[in-house]
């Protein structure tokens, strides 16, 4: 693998996450269509990778919603009002709506398995 390409084999950086999924096929298919990110069917489960190919995972069904206690990821976009309005369209809701803090935006959501997931852009 060359320098530049995108790798989730990066030292001291956050490359994988189990998000629970009731129906990991249904959330597949949210964060697929809200995020861009590539989702595949394999014989332990559902797998991703997010948009920048650093971050890899797999939607579990057997792991509870974090709902808004659990470690809570930030998925950094170009257009937050246009991916929030994704997250409406593929049946997630809008729990926090966006505000500024700095020099960004911030938005919570909750996906269609419950768990809530934040999402920024810079301002």
């Amino acid at each position: 693998m060359s320098e530049t390409e995108p790798s989730a084999f990066r030292d001291r950086s956050v490359s994988y996450l189990q998000v629970p999924a009731p129906d990991p096929e249904r959330v597949a298919d949210f964060y697929a269509a809200v995020f861009g990110w590539r989702t595949e069917e394999r014989p332990h489960g559902w797998s991703f990778s997010d948009g920048s190919g650093h971050v890899i995972g797999h939607f579990r069904s057997e792991a509870s919603s974090a709902g808004e206690l659990g470690v809570r990821p930030y998925v950094y976009v170009d257009d937050l009002d246009a991916a929030l309005g994704r997250v409406r369209e593929h049946g997630g809701e809008v729990v926090q709506a966006p505000y500024p803090e700095g020099d960004l935006t911030i938005a919570t959501f909750r996906d269609p398995a419950g768990n809530v997931v934040g999402a920024w852009q810079r301002s």
